[in-house]
């Protein structure tokens, strides 16, 4: 069965909150602190998981 991830990125406390879902969390993450993507996390330094849910339905 797959597993997907809701997940919370901070980029420090009571600070920018990002909201995102993947399949593969430790990858989605490795991406956000090495700023691989262009986007908000990138212009926002966003880099520090906060919480994550894991679920058996993307949606």
């Amino acid at each position: 069965m797959k597993q997907y991830y809701a997940y919370i990125l901070a980029n420090k406390k009571n600070g920018t909150l990002y909201i995102g879902a993947t399949n593969d969390l430790i990858r989605r993450v490795y991406e956000h602190k090495e700023e691989i993507i262009d986007g908000f996390t990138k212009k926002y330094k966003i880099k520090l998981l906060v919480y994550y849910e894991v679920h058996n339905n993307i949606n």
